[in-house]
């Protein structure tokens, strides 16, 4: 199950009563090896050994249906120099490093990613990377 973080809520309900605008932002897909938290204060992307966030633009994604989304297209990720440990969430960004978290989930498989790996989601109906609300 997944979540829009702390600070996307505040954003969405600061928008939704016309407090502030909110302009869609450019997506990053990050990588955890632990659960993010809606705060983002468990965030744990890999640091170095060729470990970037991966821009995607809205044809990346699925229409959301019945509470969830998913990646319409491949995403993939720079292959690894170095281990980047065991991947057990993603998280959407609004920046491709530090900015804001903006939701999180985990992932239905874990994977370790050693030197030489490539980290990859599958796109498709539905995709591999599934974003959904609690």
């Amino acid at each position: 199950m997944g979540s829009f973080s702390d600070f996307l809520e505040l954003k969405i309900l600061d928008h939704i009563v016309g407090k502030t605008d909110y302009d869609k932002p450019t997506c990053y897909v990050g990588l955890s090896t632990a659960d993010p938290l809606d705060t983002g204060a468990g965030l744990a992307e890999p640091v170095g050994d060729g470990y970037a966030r991966v821009a995607t633009a809205a044809g990346d994604w699925n229409a959301a249906a019945a509470g969830a989304n998913s990646n319409a297209n491949d995403i993939e990720f720079p292959q690894a120099t170095g281990a980047w440990g065991t991947i057990t969430h993603f998280a959407l960004f609004d920046a491709a490093a530090a900015g804001n978290m903006m939701a999180h989930s985990i992932l239905t498989t874990q994977k370790v990613i050693d030197n030489g790996d490539t980290a990859k989601f599958v796109g498709g109906t539905p995709g591999e990377l599934v974003n959904t609300l609690d």
